[in-house]
């Protein structure tokens, strides 16, 4: 068995103690035909790209995800906590994104979709609305060395039925937002010793969400400018009678500042902007009592960042951390936009929006394991880089110098199509035994050695 081989086989084998044996083994077979597979990723696609289109036991693939009793959110811990040995940095704080996508899904079984914004297809003046699946997704944001840039790795993706769908069965509903507080407490339950910052955009910045979470986790987000916005309230006086005021006096409104022409503004050159460019922005920076009545006041940093030039329209942003700086609040933030490459690659790459089942836990489980498969990719990828068998693919149109998701699905799949090829070459195979997939081969001797 050869080395890099067994470096592979090490990421599937932590995914053992899920499973029995036989479910294990039709999952290792799923998991290495969705790598190899190219176009939709169904259950018959990925029996074919293993060389399983001939086993008359297919069902039996089919009920690792409709019927096979193991649990989802084991997997994303395990998984979370090897993306953490792997690519966290001593010391530093572990980033974190919670954001959602839309899957565009039809079909009169699917009963949890609903009718929603397509961000994909909408700007800020053309609405577009699409039916399909909304999830949920919490990725880790680590620095790749070998990319020299961020990646978001999702690990833990949750289904946010429509509204229609959870009256139907008399459930209460839970918006995004409820989804996204209850992902971000067991993400604090499962790193307890960790600092943690986590980003989120407009769409789940409120106070009730921020209250839940921020004794837990340090939230970098957008706000709205016209956010309401106080002084700390005032000292008790000596016997004072009545309530506890939870904030004082009513500040400007970051909109009031913007326009206002006695605001100090400091002028910063910021690297690492989206598309890795500089760019020159003036920011005002202050803190105040984030407060709605009947809602939790939040201390907060606020930073307001306008364009010098006027190219961009200017933005407001916040830490739940007071004392953080202005420069790193917005470098957390642009980090925000790795979240939507990785749906972008997971469509591209891991077909995303292909795959046909219509049981409901199915539903709900294939999703995330498609989205999970990329951060087991990333895994894969970083071990082949540590044995120098993680090339670049390059043109003359497109010239690389690091490698990117395509570099790292296609040295994954090199190495299990050749050694599938050398293991399946022996001199006197049967031609008429179906073959063997190759995770199955070199996972068993590790996972289940005791």
């Amino acid at each position: 068995m050869q080395t890099n081989l067994v470096e592979l086989a090490e990421v599937f084998a932590a995914f053992a103690p899920l499973f029995t044996q036989p479910t294990y083994r039709n999952a290792l077979a799923l998991l290495e035909g969705a790598i190899l597979a190219v176009g939709s990723r169904t259950v018959a696609s990925a029996l074919r790209a293993v060389g399983l289109q001939d086993d008359r036991r297919f069902s039996n693939y089919h009920r690792v995800l409709n019927r096979a009793r193991w649990d989802s959110r084991r997997a994303a811990r395990i998984l979370l906590h090897t993306l953490v040995r792997t690519f966290a940095t001593a010391g530093q704080p572990l980033v974190f994104a919670v954001d959602d996508m839309v899957e565009r899904r039809w079909g009169p079984q699917i009963k949890a979709r609903g009718v929603y914004r397509d961000p994909v297809r909408s700007s800020r003046g053309f609405f577009v609305k699409t039916g399909g699946l909304r999830w949920v997704s919490l990725m880790f944001l680590p620095h790749v060395a070998w990319a020299r840039r961020v990646w978001g790795l999702p690990f833990l993706t949750v289904l946010a039925p429509s509204k229609r769908y959870t009256t139907e069965l008399s459930r209460r509903h839970k918006t995004i937002v409820d989804w996204a507080r209850q992902m971000i407490l067991q993400l604090a339950r499962w790193l307890p010793e960790w600092q943690l910052i986590v980003l989120m955009d407009l769409s789940y910045t409120g106070q009730k969400l921020l209250g839940a979470i921020r004794g837990h986790v340090t939230v970098v987000a957008q706000m709205r400018l016209d956010s309401r916005l106080h002084a700390p309230p005032p000292p008790r006086r000596p016997r004072q009678r009545g309530g506890i005021r939870k904030v004082g006096e009513r500040l400007p409104s970051l909109k009031d500042r913007l326009a206002d022409p006695l605001t100090g503004w400091i002028c910063l050159r910021v690297s690492g902007w989206y598309s890795e460019r500089e760019v020159d922005l003036q920011i005002a920076t202050g803190t105040a009592l984030w407060y709605y009545p009947g809602n939790p006041a939040i201390p907060i940093r606020w930073v307001i960042v306008r364009d010098p030039a006027g190219r961009r329209e200017p933005r407001a942003y916040l830490s739940t951390d007071p004392a953080m700086d202005a420069l790193e609040i917005i470098r957390l933030y642009v980090r925000r936009w790795c979240v939507e490459v990785t749906f972008e690659e997971t469509r591209r790459h891991l077909g995303i929006e292909t795959q046909r089942q219509w049981s409901a836990l199915a539903i709900a489980r294939t999703t995330p394991c498609l989205l999970g498969l990329f951060s087991i990719v990333v895994l894969l990828a970083d071990r082949l880089q540590q044995l120098k068998l993680l090339q670049v693919r390059s043109a003359a149109w497109y010239p690389k110098t690091v490698p990117t998701f395509s570099d790292a699905i296609a040295a994954v799949r090199r190495q299990l199509w050749v050694n599938r090829n050398l293991l399946q070459s022996r001199s006197g195979a049967d031609p008429y035994t179906i073959p063997e997939p190759l995770l199955c081969r070199l996972v068993d001797a590790l996972a289940y050695a005791a």
